[in-house]
């Protein structure tokens, strides 16, 4: 830490202040990303809402460097793990509001995707079908604009509640998110979301949930839900699909260490047996490497690549 005192120190001190907030020391990533690979985060901590805007005050008064994640479905950490406090917005800040008469739902960003589109179409609003396969929480999605199966986050968000760089909170419309595939103004300009608004539609509840379960049932048939992965590992290359270029570089089931271009859907890096970080690395450069040597096309990493030691 950028600290003269030690971690534990630190530790010892959070837990004085926030007796409420369970703090881990040394926790290992590996078991809060959908990967199952990581180091350890120095502290790590899943608090509620409210608890995040004064924890985050404290740190920044601190000088101790911090990291907010969701549910980890689309992070890759280094084996040497995350230096400072890791805070997860997980199942502490999960609440999920509807107004089904309005078609409104607020979701706080610990909320999985798969809950809150499967709430709605109890709810018999329709809109959110696409992400009731994705294995994200609400502020991964925000941050990442996250979609599938002909959505995305855009088409649905109104408005995103964030805590700013400067620690105030604020209601940001969707329009001022600059949100385009897979980005949103949030990658250059820290805040934090804390929760979000979507506006649904009123639609037939029998028939939203049968376009979630065929959603569910091409998710199973085509993508190796049997092995840990971080989803597509690489982004979609203008003109192009990342997996069919691997594909047909060749690289069906090429292995680095216990990682593996995974058999079922080229797209997916999966941990096969044990894999480290520094394993999917190496394979992720191979592949780029060699998709680019046959086709002149760069992969360029959906995945987000975090932690000590990752340059």
């Amino acid at each position: 830490m950028h600290n003269s005192f030690s971690k534990k120190d630190f530790y010892n001190e959070l837990q004085k202040r926030f007796p409420e907030v369970e703090f881990l020391l040394d926790e290992p990533m590996k078991k809060h990303t959908t990967f199952r690979i990581g180091g350890p985060a120095d502290i790590y901590v899943e608090p509620s809402v409210s608890q995040v805007v004064p924890l985050i005050a404290f740190l920044k008064e601190s000088d101790v460097p911090f990291m907010v994640i969701g549910n980890g479905s689309n992070l890759l950490v280094s084996d040497d793990g995350i230096e400072g406090v890791v805070i997860s917005m997980g199942k502490s800040s999960s609440e999920i509001i509807i107004d089904d008469a309005k078609g409104e739902i607020y979701a706080e960003a610990g909320a999985m995707l798969s809950s809150v589109a499967n709430r709605a179409a109890d709810a018999g609003l329709t809109g959110l079908e696409f992400a009731s396969g994705i294995p994200g929480s609400i502020g991964g999605a925000v941050y990442m604009n996250a979609g599938a199966y002909g959505g995305e986050m855009k088409d649905v968000l109104t408005s995103v509640q964030i805590l700013k760089a400067d620690g105030q909170v604020e209601d940001v419309s969707v329009d001022k998110l600059d949100l385009s595939y897979r980005h949103s103004a949030l990658m250059e300009n820290p805040g934090i979301v804390l929760g979000a608004k979507l506006q649904l539609t009123v639609g037939n509840v029998a028939d939203i949930k049968a376009t979630i379960d065929d959603i569910r049932q091409k998710r199973i048939e085509k993508q190796p839900l049997n092995f840990p992965s971080a989803g597509s590992t690489f982004k979609r290359p203008e003109g192009y699909f990342a997996g069919k270029l691997i594909d047909d570089t060749g690289l069906r089931g090429y292995t680095v260490g216990g990682a593996q271009v995974s058999e079922k859907h080229c797209g997916f890096v999966v941990n096969k047996s044990d894999a480290t970080a520094s394993d999917v690395l190496k394979l992720m450069k191979d592949v780029d490497e060699k998709v680019y040597e046959k086709f002149g096309v760069h992969l360029t990493p959906e995945v987000r690549i975090i932690g000590r030691n990752v340059n």
